[in-house]
């Protein structure tokens, strides 16, 4: 992977169809997912990020995931920043992730 902090949507695609366990937090809104999540992500809006935290387990590999990937790469640096360095971003979000079905 050319850059450790990121994850393509056919990377992401791949490594779950091989069966590997990642955890999967969508930081999309209410009014967003009802359109579609990917199957086992779990939905944790960005705001609620820092009071929900407990929920994410720093020792599995967690990939975010939002519209476009902007809001998703914010959540990445900030859970970085309190010790969660296991953290992707899945760029291009669900624009890409739904292009691709």
């Amino acid at each position: 992977m050319a850059n450790e902090t990121q994850i393509t949507t056919d990377e992401l695609r791949q490594r779950l169809a091989d069966g590997e366990k990642l955890q999967l937090i969508d930081v999309r809104e209410h009014d967003e997912v009802i359109y579609g999540m990917i199957e086992g992500a779990r939905h944790i809006p960005m705001n609620q990020i820092p009071g929900r935290m407990e929920e994410i387990d720093p020792d599995v590999q967690t990939v975010l995931i939002c519209r476009s990937g902007a809001r998703s790469e914010r959540v990445r640096e900030y859970l970085n920043e309190n010790g969660y360095d296991n953290c992707l971003n899945m760029s291009g979000g669900m624009i890409e992730w739904m292009e691709g079905e």
